[in-house]
Order: C-alpha cells, then sequence, then structure tokens
C-alpha cells in the first residue's frame, strides 16, 4: 500500500482530532473540546521535543502507536513541513491500517489526537523542528501503546 499525503485541513482530520491554527485576525481561539483524558489518576504533562528531519521520502511505516486513555497535542514551535499518518480502531482490535491517512501540515498548523487514534510518530521534513507536546500520563502501560505493523509507504509532494 503506498499513500501520498494531502493537505492538512480540518474537515478531511475531523475523524481523527482537531487541526489547531492561530486565528487569521488578533484574538484567541479555543481547543479545549478535543482534549479527552479516560483516567482520573492521570496527571496533565506538557513536553517539548527537537526532531531531526527524515532522510527522504518516501517513508516506510512500520510502526504505529496509540494512547487509548488520552488525547495528545502537538503544537509547532519551530516547524517546516511535517507528516501525519492516522488510522482509526480496528473493530477487531489494533491499528485498522487498511484505512490509513497521510497528512502534510505546514509549521503553522499543531494537531490533536484524540484518544484511542492510531497514529505514526512525529515525522518532520526539511529541517529540524520543535514541538510542545500535551496529553496525559498516569506513569503506567496504558499511557502509551506501540504496535508493529504490515509495511506500507508514504510519500509527500515536494
Amino acid at each position: 500500500m503506498k499513500l501520498i499525503a494531502q493537505r492538512l485541513t480540518a474537515e478531511a482530520f475531523a475523524p481523527y482530532g482537531d487541526v489547531l491554527a492561530a486565528p487569521a485576525a488578533p484574538g484567541r481561539a479555543y481547543f479545549e473540546n478535543g482534549l479527552g483524558n479516560g483516567r482520573s489518576n492521570a496527571r496533565p504533562s506538557l513536553s517539548m521535543v527537537h526532531r531531526a528531519p527524515v532522510a527522504g521520502m518516501p517513508l516506510d511505516i512500520t510502526l504505529l502507536e496509540r494512547h487509548a486513555f488520552s488525547s495528545q497535542t502537538f503544537v509547532p514551535l519551530d516547524v517546516s513541513r511535517w507528516l501525519i499518518v492516522v488510522c482509526p480502531h480496528a473493530a477487531a482490535g489494533g491499528p485498522d491500517v487498511t484505512r490509513a491517512v497521510a497528512f502534510l501540515a505546514d509549521g503553522a498548523q499543531g494537531v490533536t489526537y484524540r484518544p484511542d487514534t492510531w497514529h505514526h510518530g512525529l515525522t518532520v521534513l526539511d529541517r529540524p523542528a520543535r514541538f510542545a507536546i500535551f496529553m496525559w500520563r498516569d506513569g503506567s502501560a496504558g499511557d502509551e501503546e506501540f504496535v508493529p505493523v504490515a509495511p506500507f509507504t508514504v510519500d509527500a509532494p515536494a
């Protein structure tokens, strides 16, 4: 299977979560409706990450992750383009890679993945990037799950 990343839009990404973007005019935009925490003992977790860009495209996807009980938000701080690969949870369990989709985000777009949304790890293109990440964690194995998947390929327009 080969996916071609499409431009990230709120409408196309809606089944997986929310697209975050600062308002075009002075003011504030709220995105709390997409935040989710399914464990009363989990604490808010805010982190920052610095990522190197992938060596090139296309990219082979062999591992997906999810946070079954928490949303996960990525806010770009210093980012060019970045790649988002998502798929729903299969009825039989695990990621439904047959319904995987790929999006290409610009440096002004963030996302919140809904709880239980399978996704590829944070993947940046073009140059190193920095993000702020928000989620809920309780320190247990339920914080995150990683699953190997049958390899598929994702490409992005230049």
